[in-house]
């Protein structure tokens, strides 16, 4: 999966939550504190990091590449 940038970041709740990855933003929220999302090959538990082009965010098998 592709997410194309149009501002310089993109805070990785909304991302997972703007890509209906999650039904609610609090769902997003809980899967980050849980340690459930990789950024790039590393676990983020912030969730308002700021995700910016070239970044790859991984959720179970769910790849998303940003650019």
């Amino acid at each position: 999966m592709t997410y194309t940038l149009t501002e310089p970041f993109i805070e990785l709740h909304k991302l997972i939550k703007l890509l209906d990855l999650v039904d609610t933003g609090g769902q997003a929220k809980m899967l980050i504190e849980n340690s459930h999302v990789l950024r790039n090959g590393t676990v983020e538990t912030r969730k308002r990091a700021k995700i910016t082009k070239g970044e790859k965010i991984t959720i179970g098998d769910v790849v998303i590449e940003v650019n």
